[in-house]
């Protein structure tokens, strides 16, 4: 896809693609109303500063279109469309031993008991390993905290979708805003 062609693309067809990145209604309503969008720099803008209004009901839509972290197969029932975006930011679950894999679910379990939702982490590049002691970490955050933390992983997963979608060479690096 390219952004021309996402440019031109009826309300219905982009909101499907939009929607692939981020589940949110709100967001994926104000990016297509948002487009043309000039270059990809323009396109993370915008979706930065949809996602920076955007409340925790939004957040919490969002959350619920991802699989929890090592739950590959649950993808695959629940959420076809974003299921091969999600299995390569996962990748890092793949090499996991049985242990830690576990010790994920057992702690995903944890996590959504305490805060209402699933954790939301941008795993791309990320050991299995490492995401449980993000995890663990997390865990002792105040709610407050942790949804803005959350929200702000989201972000991080929505903006790889959207330079993905468009076969972006320059990925954003986790945490590079522009």
């Amino acid at each position: 896809m390219t952004l021309n062609e996402l440019n031109t693309l009826g309300e219905a067809q982009a909101a499907e693609l939009f929607r692939q990145c981020c589940a949110s209604s709100h967001w994926v309503d104000c990016m297509v109303a948002a487009r043309p969008f000039a270059n990809i720099e323009s396109l993370l803008i915008a979706s930065d500063a949809v996602w920076s209004h955007c409340q925790k009901p939004d957040y919490l839509e969002a959350f619920d279109a991802h699989p929890k972290i090592g739950d590959i197969n649950s993808l695959k029932a629940r959420y076809a469309n974003t299921q091969t975006m999600a299995g390569h930011e996962q990748s890092g679950v793949d090499e996991a031993d049985e242990k830690i894999l576990q010790a994920l679910a057992e702690g995903n379990k944890q996590y959504e008991n305490q805060f209402g939702y699933i954790f939301i982490v941008f795993a791309t590049g990320k050991s299995a390993g490492e995401m449980l002691t993000l995890l663990e970490e997390r865990l002792k955050n105040e709610p407050a905290e942790e949804i803005s933390i959350a929200a702000s992983e989201q972000l991080k997963i929505t903006r790889i979708r959207l330079c993905r979608m468009l076969k972006n060479t320059s990925l954003p690096k986790e945490g590079m805003m522009l």
